[in-house]
Formats: structure tokens, C-alpha cells, sequence
């Protein structure tokens, strides 16, 4: 009998992931202009030539940190939008939250220098992320009955995830907690979803047996 086991993670892997996710929390308490490897080293608690033995500068650890910030965020994003027994609405405002609403309410004062630099160092693989958050949208889209209003409407999967996407840049700007971002979000989301809601109501509510109520074998009720 073939057992098949399960790759042990790479221990020097596991330590870098670490100082990587020190490192995202003070580029965003701080930003990056005022950040400085020792603070980051002492954070990950590191010696300040061992996080120079991973990372050659700051710069490389920016973009390396970055990274793996936007991948955490996309593997969330995906999971909830895989949540088939959540209905679309709900998936949609989870994979929102988990892609744009991490950081809200938790930046520094140099909010806006993080997302310069985010753009400068960082931009291309910032927009493929992005990319990647969009189809994943899209596809949740595609994969409901939303997608038969969409083609309806003479639109795509692609157009309403790139629509909640930029809904969702725009409320992460101007939102001021993450409780904030999640009520305007699920006001977008359930705007989108609107003739789902519409068209359920207007099916009427079957029996087990897959007739509607208040009709008998025989055909509908009679009031009396």
C-alpha cells in the first residue's frame, strides 16, 4: 500500500514568510520612506545582517512583502467566492473585503507614501494581482444566474467585475474603518445582485413535490 505524504514546508521558506509579514505591518504603520530595515528587523526579531542576508535592500523587501501581502489577499478573495452554499451577494462582499478591505483603518499617517510606492516598485505586479482578483470575480459571476441578465443587458462577467472592483477601490479610499467598507460594499453587491432578488421574487414558492403552493394534484385551489 502506497502512501503518499504530504511535502514538509521548507523551514527557511517559513522564516521569511514571517519577516515578510513583519515587514508588511510596519511599510504600513509607517510607510516606506520612514521605514528602516532595523525597524523591520526588530519587528520580525531578526538580526538587522540577517535581513540583510535575505533581502539585498529595502527596496527588494518592499516588493517581496508586497507580494505576498496581494497573494494572501487573492487566495482569501478566491476561497470566499468558492463558498457555494453562500449565495452570490455574500460571496462577492467576503472576496471584496478580504482583497481591498485588509488595511483599512490600520495605515499610518503616510498612508499615501505606501501607495506611491506600492505603484513605483511594485505596479506591475500590483496590476497583475488585480487581474487575477477580476477573473477570479468574474468567474462566480459567470458560474451563477446572474450571467443571464448580464448577457441581457449586453454585458460580460468581465464588465461587472471590473464595475465592483473599482466600487471597491473607491470605497477604500474615502471609508474610514473596515466595518465601513464592508456596509458600503454590501450596498454595491446587493445592488449587482438586484435581478437575482427581483426574479425570485417573482417565482412562486413550490412545494416539495416541485408545485406551487396552495395548488393541489388536481390543479389550483378555488377560494371559497
Amino acid at each position: 500500500m502506497n502512501i503518499t505524504q504530504t511535502p514538509e514546508a521548507d523551514p527557511a521558506d517559513a522564516r521569511q514568510a514571517a519577516v515578510l509579514e513583519a515587514a508588511v505591518g510596519v511599510f504600513a504603520r509607517y510607510g516606506y520612506r520612514k521605514t528602516s530595515m532595523d525597524e523591520v528587523a526588530r519587528a520580525a526579531g531578526v538580526s538587522r545582517q540577517g535581513l540583510y542576508l535575505q533581502f539585498a535592500n529595502k527596496e527588494e523587501l518592499f516588493r517581496k512583502a508586497v507580494e505576498q501581502s496581494l497573494n494572501s489577499q487573492l487566495s482569501a478573495a478566491v476561497a470566499a467566492l468558492s463558498r457555494r452554499e453562500d449565495g452570490l451577494e455574500r460571496r462577492l462582499i467576503a472576496a471584496c473585503d478580504a482583497w481591498s478591505g485588509r488595511f483599512i483603518g490600520s495605515l499610518g499617517s503616510d498612508a499615501a507614501d505606501l501607495m506611491c510606492a506600492s505603484t513605483s516598485l511594485a505596479g506591475a505586479t500590483l496590476a497583475r494581482y488585480e487581474t487575477q482578483f477580476e477573473l477570479a470575480v468574474a468567474r462566480a459571476i459567470a458560474d451563477s444566474p446572474l450571467n443571464g441578465f448580464c448577457a441581457t443587458a449586453g454585458l460580460s462577467p468581465a464588465d461587472l467585475a471590473r464595475a465592483l472592483h473599482a466600487t471597491a477601490r473607491g470605497f477604500k479610499q474615502r471609508s474610514a474603518s473596515r466595518e465601513e467598507f464592508i456596509k458600503g460594499m454590501t450596498v454595491a453587491a446587493r445592488m449587482f445582485c438586484a435581478p437575482l432578488s427581483q426574479c425570485e421574487g417573482r417565482m412562486p414558492k413550490q412545494t416539495p413535490e416541485g408545485r406551487p403552493k396552495g395548488e393541489g394534484q388536481d390543479g389550483p385551489s378555488q377560494s371559497r
